[in-house]
């Protein structure tokens, strides 16, 4: 398709030779909210050889806001967002691989889903998934672009192992639960997260076409309310932070029993339990378990339960997210209750 990227191909810093690397290049984005899918879309459009989705949630009302590859059809099918966001840029560019992972990314399979990757994009949403991704980034000298959105500020860094500080040399330890902000506190603005996206797709072009002498060497923080830019200098963090990471080789996060089961989601009033045994759930089998006990749907990709002031959602990977409460005793309860421990 010569004319699909010509424009692109004009662009001094791609050209015809920038476009032939993008067609080799395997880029994994976890997480796939306002983030994902501003960052998947831009970069299917500009022709990267293979997109791999890795999100481990389902849509909501709430997402159509700012999720962009999403609309209510995808909620009425019970689709999760790594399907969608799958269905909905195949018909972008049938050219591009796209591979979907409905699945949490932890220590036991972060190997097996990103060891192709050549670039990884953020569009998590808590800081522990984050941790995990620079460790293993950093282990593996394989560079990823950290993106994290909230009411109306956007951050984003771009991290090359080797080169840059890594994101444990800007922020030493994860922020104790509670003190930090979420969407359900502070709320989100669209726009936000979009300019934030378009930083880490283009950030992203620019490493995959070998030009990383022009990425972003600074902690970029936007207010679009505000309008307020900053540029925050992390040049010298790697030398002056001793960080555990990038300085010391400790790579603490790919470690099993550094890394939780259980998870309260951010602004979303629910908790996700995943089994540490690895087992995976039967949903048909589970379907008719529970059928006689509330109002059950279900599909290939997801079961969905709502009994009284709760809805619990299970995937055939083991996890199940019980939403109506954030507390983790109580949606612990609820699972050994319907699901089983």
């Amino acid at each position: 398709m010569p004319e699909r990227y010509a424009r692109q191909e004009l662009f001094y810093g791609i050209g015809q030779e920038g476009q032939k690397k993008l067609a080799t290049k395997t880029v994994a984005l976890i997480g796939c909210g306002a983030l994902g899918c501003t960052s998947a879309n831009l970069l299917v459009r500009s022709g990267v050889g293979c997109v791999k989705i890795i999100d481990r949630d389902y849509i909501e009302e709430s997402n159509l806001q700012r999720q962009a590859l999403f609309d209510e059809d995808d909620i009425k099918n019970n689709l999760p967002k790594a399907i969608a966001a799958k269905k909905k840029l195949q018909k972008i560019n049938s050219g591009v691989i796209i591979e979907a992972s409905i699945t949490d990314l932890n220590p036991a399979n972060i190997e097996t889903i990103l060891h192709d990757a050549h670039l990884i994009i953020d569009g998590t949403d808590n800081f522990e998934t984050r941790f995990l991704i620079n460790d293993y980034c950093v282990k593996n000298f394989i560079p990823w672009i950290y993106g994290a959105c909230i009411g109306s500020v956007g951050i984003t860094m771009t991290i090359v192992p080797g080169e840059t500080p890594c994101l444990r040399c800007a922020l030493q330890d994860i922020p104790p639960f509670g003190t930090t902000e979420t969407c359900d506190t502070a709320g989100i603005l669209s726009p936000v997260s979009s300019v934030i996206a378009s930083i880490q797709a283009a950030e992203s072009l620019k490493i995959l076409t070998d030009n990383v002498a022009s990425i972003n060497r600074h902690l970029l923080k936007i207010d679009l309310w505000r309008n307020q830019i900053t540029r925050l200098n992390i040049n010298t963090l790697k030398e002056s932070s001793n960080c555990k990471t990038c300085r010391n080789n400790q790579f603490e996060y790919l470690m099993r029993e550094k890394y939780s089961s259980t998870t309260s989601l951010c602004g979303r009033n629910a908790v996700q339990i995943a089994p540490t045994n690895g087992s995976t759930i039967d949903l048909s089998t589970l379907a008719s378990r529970l059928e006689t006990i509330g109002r059950v749907s279900f599909n290939k990709y997801m079961l969905r339960l709502k009994i009284n002031n709760y809805e619990l959602t299970a995937f055939p990977d083991g996890r199940t997210i019980i939403a109506g409460t954030d507390d983790l005793s109580t949606a612990k309860g609820i699972y050994a209750k319907y699901i089983g421990m």
